[in-house]
């Protein structure tokens, strides 16, 4: 004797039919087996119109989470359906917990060399660096983000309910309307804040959260929390000049320049002779030009560069040689 479908069963693959309607016409052969399934069991068309209300309950957390924004009307498989009543906000309920959490998180990347502005669904924008990937999620009670590899610079419209935190590994960065960038490296993640204030602390350190304001950084360990704050308000502007495509050099080291041009290009900078790392160079460059970087370098030290394949070589010429 075969078991009877049960009533949760029911109603749960009535809101999958639901959502695969939702995304486009069906083919005529899944028409078909739809309205067979709808045949099989008085219960089914009740269940199917209830998932139907539920999901259009949902349109708000559709837009939300940065989806299509004109979905394919869902038909209703017969008129007898549009009688069936009772259990809306139980299905509600249900397509809410299986779809939610997918409606309102929206996932970014950014290729090496490439640079994103993205406005997100809160009125925020995110500036996201190369090679970044970046997931973001509208709750009710908090806006999340996780980082998990590369830098993004925030700007959080404001919202006192739901205040905005960025999650890279362990450290936290939490804000409600102000402006600041993350960048994870080895280890933990630095913080620059442009506008207003963040605190920044690490799970499990048990370490209190550090308030840092507008103008200042901060480097927080996975291990051990976020360090004291120090001033960087003519640092910054600099440091985040990558949003223009630039990179912009006032005394740093060649090879911290070079490891720098390296994150954008897949052409790589490689100093043959170390002895030029140390070299401090000043001047404004386009993040995607890092043979021209490497020839002006190499010539205000009296270098030269060769070009093999994707590797831009850096020598000592014959004065720094002697």
């Amino acid at each position: 004797m075969t078991e009877r479908e049960s009533a949760a069963d029911i109603e749960a693959c009535a809101a999958r039919w639901v959502v695969r309607v939702d995304q486009g016409e069906l083919p005529a052969g899944e028409t078909a087996e739809l309205e067979s399934w709808l045949a099989g069991d008085p219960r089914r068309l009740g269940a199917y119109v209830r998932a139907q209300a539920g999901w259009t309950l949902l349109d708000r957390a559709r837009v939300l989470g940065g989806e299509a924004t004109t979905p394919a009307p869902a038909r209703p498989p017969s008129r007898r359906a549009l009688l069936a009543g009772g259990g809306v906000a139980a299905a509600a309920a249900c397509i809410a917990a299986l779809f939610v959490p997918r409606l309102l998180a929206a996932r970014y990347g950014t290729a090496v060399g490439e640079i994103r502005r993205v406005p997100l669904a809160d009125g925020s924008m995110a500036a996201i660096n190369t090679d970044t990937t970046l997931e973001v999620a509208m709750k009710p009670g908090k806006r999340e983000v996780r980082l998990d590899r590369g830098e993004a610079w925030f700007q959080v419209a404001k919202d006192a309910q739901r205040p905005f935190v960025v999650e890279s590994g362990p450290v936290r960065v939490r804000a409600v309307g102000t402006a600041f960038s993350v960048r994870r490296r080895d280890g933990g993640s630095e913080v620059l804040v442009t506008e207003g204030v963040v605190e920044v602390w690490s799970e499990g350190t048990g370490e209190a959260p550090r308030r840092v304001t507008a103008g200042e950084r901060v480097f927080a360990s996975d291990s051990a929390g976020a360090a004291r704050p120090v001033p960087a308000s003519l640092e910054i502007t600099r440091e985040l000049a990558w949003r223009e495509g630039q990179i912009v050099l006032d005394g740093e080291a060649f090879g911290a320049a070079a490891e720098e041009f390296n994150r954008y290009n897949a052409r790589k900078i490689v100093i043959v002779d170390r002895g030029l790392a140390d070299q401090r160079l000043v001047g404004w460059f386009r993040t995607n030009e890092p043979e021209s970087f490497a020839r002006a370098a190499a010539a205000s030290f009296g270098g030269r560069v060769t070009v093999r394949g994707d590797a831009i070589l850096v020598e000592a010429g014959t004065r720094l040689a002697e």
